[in-house]
């Protein structure tokens, strides 16, 4: 197992690195640098799962700590995941802008007559409501990814923790009963994560179909 958790550990630093590289990159190679990073994160993701695999056969005595560092390296990954996504939101956006400056400024305006009216202060007054009203459905999106993420980050945790927990129990030699409680409530808990997940796409849908 150390063998691969240092290898996942080593490119989770790499990442981390390659990060820096996308706030100087060029228009060019700026959706270079993100492919390469989702797919190290993805290539981790991978890993994890065999890592999560390796931990549950490390003796009983070095198998909480071997899960602990595995649980550390998926929040990592995962706070990687959601800044990735942070940025690509932020770079959408001022791309967005640029399209609609041009648009704007590349606007033919003709002539009635005598009478030449450039109606400028609607057009960006119209341009600046259609701004905003597509930044908050970005932010809401965004917030919709970042409660997702939480949640998987969550469930994750919480699936860790039962392990741990039946680890004790069994060691603890507590009883049968004892045992069924505890998995009942984390059934409960992966329902109620399910439920906030469905709950956030909801509202998304009825933001996206009356706001917009």
């Amino acid at each position: 197992m150390d063998p691969l958790f240092q290898q996942t550990h080593k490119q989770v630093h790499e990442i981390q690195s390659c990060m820096g590289r996308l706030e100087t990159a060029d228009k060019q190679s700026v959706h270079i640098v993100e492919n390469e990073i989702q797919a190290s994160i993805d290539q981790i993701f991978s890993r994890l799962e065999r890592l999560e695999i390796l931990s549950s056969k490390e003796p009983p005595n070095k198998r909480q700590n071997a899960r602990l560092r595995v649980d550390q390296l998926k929040y990592d990954v995962q706070h990687l995941q959601t800044a990735l996504r942070n940025f690509q939101h932020r770079r959408h956006a001022r791309e967005q802008q640029e399209r609609q400056r041009e648009e704007l400024l590349s606007r033919t305006f003709t002539t009635n007559d005598s009478d030449t009216t450039i109606p400028m202060d609607e057009s960006l007054q119209f341009n600046s409501s259609l701004q905003k009203v597509h930044n908050g459905m970005d932010d809401l999106i965004l917030d919709g990814h970042n409660i997702l993420d939480g949640l998987r980050t969550q469930r994750l945790t919480l699936k860790g923790t039962q392990k741990k927990i039946l680890d004790i129990a069994n060691m603890l030699g507590l009883s049968n009963t004892v045992m069924r409680l505890i998995e009942k409530r984390a059934f409960q808990d992966k329902y109620f994560m399910i439920g906030g997940m469905l709950l956030t796409c909801v509202v998304m849908f009825l933001v996206v179909q009356y706001l917009t």
